[in-house]
């Protein structure tokens, strides 16, 4: 949405709860126009009751023990409704030298923070940095018990983390094929690590475009962002995609407009239309 606007934020949330949406995400994109995902969600807590609040946040750029506190009291401030994604960002050099990650990977670092993280949101104490003798342990730990980390990627690294150390996951830019068998890979490769996925927790980041004009008008800056898979465009498409990543055992959909639209009541009332009766 560009620029933080506090009306055209309230007016999405309450209009993603009054018409019966499940829940609303916020991404954490460090060097594009947007909103801070810890400011926005705590400005949708207080602009909602019922909906559930999703963010795909970049873990990195943080001392982690600062990092978990805030995911915690965000947990708290929201009255237990926040939905937890972690991704590694976006692929851009000038994003890796925001964060001070210049030259390191990713996913490694991701190994190494996400039992850390899942320890203090446990109320357990973690030695930091490791081989410290001085433990860390939150004062305020998330209404959620536990809080739930899902992750994301489609690579061999990225399916065989989210079989060890996730409790969902939320891929972006595959096919529905594609999707299915990433999820097979994960159960797979979780039972052998003698861990258990609920198989309802899979699903895609799905961007869409309500007409072929949109995909036109998409923010040069934000082109990143867009799936190369082929984008659904209309009613019918979108319909149709969803029903086919159903068929490949996903459940769960984050639907994003390609264009600023999303942010107009008649564009809520069109994605209600399009897809809520197929949510349970």
């Amino acid at each position: 949405m560009g620029s933080p606007d506090p009306e055209r934020l309230a007016t999405v949330v309450r209009g993603a709860e009054e018409r019966g949406f499940d829940s609303i995400w916020f991404s954490d994109l460090t060097i594009l126009p947007g909103t801070n995902p810890f400011l926005a969600v705590s400005f949708a807590a207080a602009a909602s009751h019922r909906l559930r609040l999703g963010v795909n946040l970049v873990p990195f750029g943080y001392q982690p023990f600062v990092f978990a506190r805030q995911v915690a009291e965000l947990d708290q401030i929201t009255g237990g409704r926040l939905l937890l994604t972690l991704v590694p960002g976006l692929d851009r050099a000038d994003e890796r030298t925001a964060l001070g990650i210049s030259g390191k990977h990713r996913g490694r670092l991701l190994d190494t923070l996400i039992p850390d993280l899942k320890t203090w949101w446990a109320g357990g104490a973690v030695k930091v940095p490791e081989g410290a003798t001085t433990e860390l342990r939150l004062a305020v730990v998330p209404r959620q018990s536990p809080l739930e980390v899902w992750l994301g990627g489609s690579g061999p690294e990225a399916t065989r983390r989210a079989a060890r150390l996730a409790d969902g996951w939320l891929g972006s830019n595959v096919t529905p094929q594609a999707a299915g068998v990433i999820r097979a890979q994960i159960q797979a490769e979780a039972s052998l690590a003698g861990r258990t996925i609920d198989p309802e927790h899979f699903g895609l980041s799905i961007p869409y475009a309500r007409r072929a004009s949109d995909l036109e008008r998409t923010p040069p800056q934000r082109t990143s962002t867009v799936s190369q898979v082929s984008v659904p465009i209309g009613r019918r498409a979108l319909r149709a995609l969803i029903g086919q990543l159903i068929e490949q055992g996903l459940s769960k959909f984050v639907l994003r407009s390609v264009a600023p639209a999303l942010w107009r009541p008649d564009e809520l009332n069109w994605l209600a239309d399009v897809v809520l009766d197929l949510q349970n």
